[in-house]
């Protein structure tokens, strides 16, 4: 398998560096052309942190940096550092399940997370999971949860109690994310489908109850 060049560290990392400014050199003496590579030069020793970003830092004498850069321009050496750029702004992603309850209904459920990575611990989080974490971590972390606390309750309970089985879904997910540095900031149930069936039965059981109520106002 081909290794990946950042991993293999050089026997003089300061050659690199020599020869790149040397080509810049030889390129400055070809007229016009030249004078573009020269412009081009900084951006070879530079990187910017736009906002809503930190970046990491890999360096080939001291591995991955644990103290993330700010927003604002940066000092780089191309070949012997390496930024790993995150985005800590808040984002959403949705994970459908589908589950059973208790009562051995089949039940699909659709949630949306609002999540974040904890920048004090984003050193962690990318030594654990990487920078694509939300789509390693995420979806199993959610189906678990969905379905361990699903299948306490029966599937007209999931109904009525719904705003509880909210709650718990949403601290479940939140806890377990925290352990790997990241931050949820909502839980929402979008959707909550049963099959035709049972929302059949769940809407004629509402009307007969409609109609007994009413029986019994004019009764009264």
């Amino acid at each position: 398998l081909a290794q990946d060049p950042w991993l293999q560290a050089p026997t003089a990392p300061h050659q690199h560096l020599t020869s790149t400014m040397a080509q810049a050199a030889m390129l400055a003496g070809r007229g016009f052309g030249g004078l573009a590579a020269v412009a081009a030069v900084p951006a070879l020793f530079m990187f910017n942190v736009d906002a809503g970003e930190r970046v990491l830092m890999w360096t080939m004498t001291s591995g991955l940096k644990r103290e993330p850069y700010q927003e604002g321009t940066h000092l780089k050496f191309p070949y012997v550092m390496r930024p790993v750029t995150y985005d800590v702004k808040a984002r959403a992603y949705e994970i459908p399940t589908n589950t059973g309850t208790k009562d051995m209904q089949n039940v699909q459920i659709h949630v949306r997370l609002l999540f974040r990575p904890d920048v004090e611990r984003l050193w962690d989080l990318h030594q654990e999971l990487g920078v694509d974490y939300e789509t390693k971590l995420l979806p199993s972390v959610c189906n678990e949860i969905l379905k361990s606390i699903v299948a306490q309750y029966d599937a007209e309970a999931l109904l009525t109690m719904r705003e509880r089985v909210s709650q718990e879904i949403r601290d479940g997910i939140t806890e377990r994310c925290d352990k790997f540095g990241i931050i949820i900031e909502d839980v929402a149930i979008t959707h909550l489908n049963y099959s035709k069936e049972f929302a059949k039965a769940i809407e004629e059981k509402q009307v007969a109850e409609q109609e007994a109520e009413r029986q019994k106002f004019i009764v009264q």
